[in-house]
């Protein structure tokens, strides 16, 4: 149950909150809301996860009172993706380290930003860096392991070590749904082998959970080759 909230408080103080990121986390904090489960935009408060944020519908109902220009979005599709991506990012991010980020990701930007609270990871676009973002979504990552095998090069599947990669499980049209609500411009494949694509195409009309396996399969393989070497 949430707690009453005194918003006449709140409103009596306001000017002693700016529009400032600093200031919107730390109203959120306040009125209870876990911000390592939100990405925050200027514009928009995206929830991550709805149980572990605890951002209740009356919390959210106080936030705008004093963040009126500010939206919240509780997009279950978006929640989805996050889950996938935390998965991997768990195994991945070491705390404080300084992660490089790609230019002009919007779906990258969300996903990490959390991190910076969560693990206290610093966001880097240029510089120095202990991990570096791939950007490889699921269908890209599926598509190339075809693609190895179609060629006669094998199974053309690798991880970096000081790469970390958030959207490995993730499948493209997840990705692109959500954009495309948010009014975002959409993702397209990397991976333009058109026989891959077509035999990623034919497997997804009878077997849709496929690529996951698929993966799985061939980081299984490879940590076996590497294994016996």
């Amino acid at each position: 149950m949430d707690l009453m909230f005194d918003i006449s408080g709140f409103n009596d103080e306001k000017e002693e909150f700016s529009n400032s990121k600093r200031d919107v986390l730390k109203f959120l904090k306040i009125i209870g809301v876990d911000t390592r489960f939100i990405s925050y935009t200027p514009q928009k408060i995206y929830i991550n996860n709805l149980r572990f944020s605890k951002f209740s519908r009356t919390r959210e109902a106080t936030f705008m009172k004093q963040y009126p220009e500010i939206e919240v979005v509780r997009n279950k599709l978006f929640q989805k993706i996050c889950s996938k991506s935390s998965k991997q990012l768990a195994l991945e991010i070491e705390p404080n380290s300084r992660i490089l980020m790609p230019e002009e990701n919007f779906i990258i930007e969300l996903l990490m930003e959390p991190y910076t609270r969560k693990y206290g990871v610093k966001l880097v676009h240029d510089g120095e860096h202990d991990l570096k973002v791939n950007p490889l979504i699921l269908d890209d990552q599926v598509n190339d392991i075809f693609e190895g095998i179609f060629s006669g090069v094998g199974l053309n599947f690798s991880k970096k070590s000081d790469e970390i990669y958030p959207l490995i499980n993730v499948p493209l049209d997840w990705i692109n749904s959500f954009l495309e609500m948010d009014g975002q411009d959409t993702l397209e494949n990397k991976n333009k082998n058109e026989l891959a694509i077509s035999f990623s195409e034919f497997l997804e009309d009878v077997a849709p959970q496929y690529k996951e396996n698929v993966v799985k399969a061939a980081e299984y393989i490879q940590n076996k080759l590497e294994t016996e070497q």
